[in-house]
């Protein structure tokens, strides 16, 4: 079987909730896609597919096809500005200066007594046409069907695939207005006593609003974006590197692994990498989000995209192209702000049935106001100056031009990418929308113990031999030849102290290891173990009371403790402690605060694992956990119909992870967490995953608070254009004011999301 390939392609034309469900169609139409999904505002399909069944060459055409552009996907996103946003204000104001002599033309009668208004209504160009009205008619033309050109190929596009899109509803609205105006100009001739009404004007002022609304919408969600483009212009385009004992600049895409990189003071670092001379502070705000500069000296690891201050850097490359650690969190919050969550499939079932609906209720209530003074069903008096018909007519088209699906379409995806943004900024990388609505749900908070709300980084606190033949550093010896190679950071605790003592490592043979409870070898014709108390278990060995009684003397007090066994009886234990962090504990604080039950699941004894508990505010623990029972811990939680979110950073928390409803990775942990996790922490902080959780909260209120201002808009001014206003203030809605309206609604939607840009950490408000 072949496996599924992921493709992001740009998509340009799309304007509406309804161009989103109609390309999302059209893609999973194609034999071999399994998922697509559009996103109006960063203008992107991600589609997953299986390439045996079908070529790239096919997705593009079948989105040309539905009427849009697909192109590959770039890192440029000036396209959207020169495109979209250039496009939209040159035909507004191409369209305002044809527009506003129409208007003119068309409100001259409104004021009898002036000059103009006389000349207006006497001046005729041909035997009962008049001049003012022929002049509407010439400048309207180039409105209606040049400038407007964009919503006739979007509007058939749509019909001859068998859907309805806000294009529909504009060119309905403004081509009923511009030839009923044409059919009222030209009919006198024909037939003697028609009353020449005509309104090139609604149409011209119509089309004119309408670009308005879409120059305003286009600079809007622009701003939206403004976290992924920082991201994006982060990464230099050139490094200076040694090649043949000659220091040269080369394109970034033409570095390699292994590559001795030169970074000046004040210069970006070209890639990941790991110092190899000199020392400076390094400005890794735009990754982190951690304000305070970062002493580096040789040896430490540095990130591509951030700043050198001071001093001089040569590096060597350690990950390029896409493995840096930059584009991996652009991939990642790319990723989110194209994603869908789960509120939004009420928008997308709204917006496929929104345009037929509305059409319906236009021709209804044609269809009833005419009616009603056609057979003396009302009393109400028509307004000055409108016929049955033309009340009728223009009620229909304020209904066709008032309705917004663009809003119900800009809604969700406006938030989540702002959200999404101001995580990334903040150093929290959410990699679905879905991991953004469900973090807000959360009940309770799972964490990992060692490198998660401990630093890591234990050291050794006590050797104890039980043989005199045997010395503290022969069993230090032993232990960190034994853990040679491993990863577990209580190994490395043990090796790097052997290493600072100039330990020799002894050669180990018939390894065996068993995992959550320890490792043995064969070492000079003897076999070693080091493990836990489980371990003791499996060997079989028995430890003895006073033995017993030293460990949890040491447990009590937070450490670690090893047992070390020879022909599996116990010499010796080695006892470690980890501190920690900083701001776990004011994070603990905080989450109990905000209501979430906090649970610490660890692989350590009980008593270490509840003296850590203790010290950060963590009243339940799951201690002695193997790493495959971390999941069946999850599980419980879950089978309570609690939401659960758990906070690890090993190879071992990666199956947890996956489990959890929300699953966060400490940034510094292994791959395979991050990989894993719904939610990264670059800066390893755990007052993030506060962060991440209100910021979850806020940005799905600004969701809901979008969707609720585009349906409110809807339901209040469909009916109000329908005729309500004429029953209830005597004056029906023009349809220039119910294009405005249209437009306007579709800008307050993404200026809604735009506020959450004022966002606060509940860490800055305290």
């Amino acid at each position: 079987m072949s496996e599924n390939n992921t493709k992001t392609i740009n998509v340009t034309g799309m304007t509406c909730a309804s161009c989103v469900a109609r390309v999302e169609k059209a893609l999973v139409s194609l034999d071999g896609v399994e998922t697509a999904s559009v996103n109006l505002l960063s203008h992107s399909a991600k589609i997953t597919y299986d390439p045996t069944l079908v070529k790239e060459k096919q997705i593009f055409k079948i989105v040309d096809k539905a009427g849009y552009k697909a192109s590959e996907k770039t890192d440029d996103l000036s396209f959207m500005k020169n495109e979209q946003l250039i496009d939209m204000r040159n035909r507004f104001i191409t369209s305002l200066i044809f527009a506003i002599p129409v208007f003119i033309f068309a409100m001259g009668h409104m004021f009898p007594s002036t000059s103009f208004a006389q000349w207006q209504m006497r001046t005729y160009i041909f035997e009962g046409m008049l001049l003012s009205t022929f002049i509407q008619f010439i400048l309207t033309t180039p409105i209606q069907f040049i400038i407007a050109a964009p919503y006739y190929k979007a509007a058939w596009k749509s019909i001859i695939n068998k859907s309805a899109s806000m294009e529909v509803l504009v060119v309905l609205g403004t081509l009923s207005a511009y030839f009923y105006s044409l059919f009222s100009m030209i009919y006198p001739y024909f037939q003697s006593g028609f009353e020449v009404v005509v309104f090139f004007e609604t149409s011209a002022i119509l089309i004119t609003f309408i670009f308005l609304g879409k120059y305003l919408e286009e600079v809007t969600k622009g701003k939206t974006s403004e976290a992924i483009k920082k991201l994006i212009e982060l990464r230099p385009n050139t490094a200076i590197v040694i090649r043949d004992e000659k220091e040269i600049e080369i394109p970034i895409d033409d570095v390699a692994l292994g590559d001795i990189c030169l970074v000046h003071p004040g210069t970006s670092v070209p890639v990941d990498g790991i110092i190899v001379e000199g020392q400076s502070y390094v400005n890794e705000s735009m990754i982190t989000g951690e304000s305070v500069s970062v002493f580096k000296e040789s040896e430490s690891e540095i990130i591509g995209g951030t700043i050198n201050e001071n001093g001089f850097l040569k590096m060597r490359t350690t990950r390029i192209g896409k493995d840096t650690t930059l584009n991996k969190i652009i991939t990642m919050v790319e990723d989110a702000q194209t994603s869908k969550i789960p509120i939004q499939r009420l928008a997308d079932r709204i917006s496929a049935l929104f345009v037929p609906v509305v059409i319906i209720i236009a021709i209804l209530s044609f269809i009833l106001w005419f009616s009603l003074y056609s057979f003396e069903l009302i009393s109400l008096p028509l307004p000055p100056g409108y016929s049955i018909f033309l009340l009728a007519f223009l009620t229909a088209i304020s209904v066709l031009v008032i309705s917004c699906p663009c809003a119900l379409g800009l809604a969700t995806p406006t938030a989540i990418m702002v959200g999404t943004g101001l995580g990334a900024q903040n150093g929290i990388l959410i990699r679905t929308g879905e991991a953004l609505e469900v973090s807000r749900q959360v009940d309770v908070v799972l964490f990992d113990k060692t490198g998660t709300i401990t630093k890591g980084l234990p050291e050794i606190t006590k050797i104890m031999s039980f043989e005199e033949s045997l010395s503290e550093n022969e069993l230090l010896q032993i232990a960190a030849s034994l853990e040679k190679g491993s990863e577990h950071s209580l190994a490395r605790a043990i090796i790097s102290k052997a290493e600072e003592m100039n330990l020799t490592i002894l050669k180990i043979e018939s390894f065996n290891a068993f995992p959550g409870k320890g490792i043995e070898a064969t070492i000079n014709d003897h076999n070693f173990s080091i493990g836990n108390r489980k371990l003791a278990a499996e060997l079989p060995s028995t430890i003895s009371s006073s033995i017993n009684n030293k460990m949890e003397n040491l447990e009590n007090e937070g450490n670690t403790v090893m047992i070390v066994f020879r022909d599996r009886t116990p010499v010796g234990i080695i006892s470690v402690a980890d501190t920690i962090k900083d701001s776990s504990k004011e994070a603990i604080e905080l989450l109990n605060k905000m209501g979430l039950t906090t649970i610490m699941v660890s692989g350590d004894n009980e008593r270490a694992a509840k003296a850590i508990a203790n010290e950060v505010g963590i009243a339940e623990v799951h201690a002695e956990i193997l790493p495959e029972e971390k999941v069946n811990v999850v599980k419980t939680y879950q089978e309570k119909n609690m939401k659960v979110l758990f906070v690890g950073d090993g190879v071992n928390d990666a199956p947890a992870l996956a489990q959890a409803d929300v699953g966060v990775a400490m940034g510094a942990g292994t791959d395979v967490a991050i990989e894993a996790g719904d939610i990264v922490l670059i800066k390893d902080d755990l007052r993030d995953v506060v962060t991440a959780i209100d910021l979850s909260q806020k940005t799905i209120r600004r969701v809901k608070m979008g969707l609720f201002w585009a349906l409110i808009y809807n339901t209040i001014g469909i009916p109000l254009a329908a005729g309500l206003s004429f029953v209830i203030f005597k004056i029906p809605i023009p349809a220039e004011i119910a294009g405005l309206a249209m437009a306007m609604s579709s800008v307050s939607v993404v200026l809604n999301a735009l506020l959450l840009k004022r966002y606060k950490n509940p860490f800055e408000k305290r």
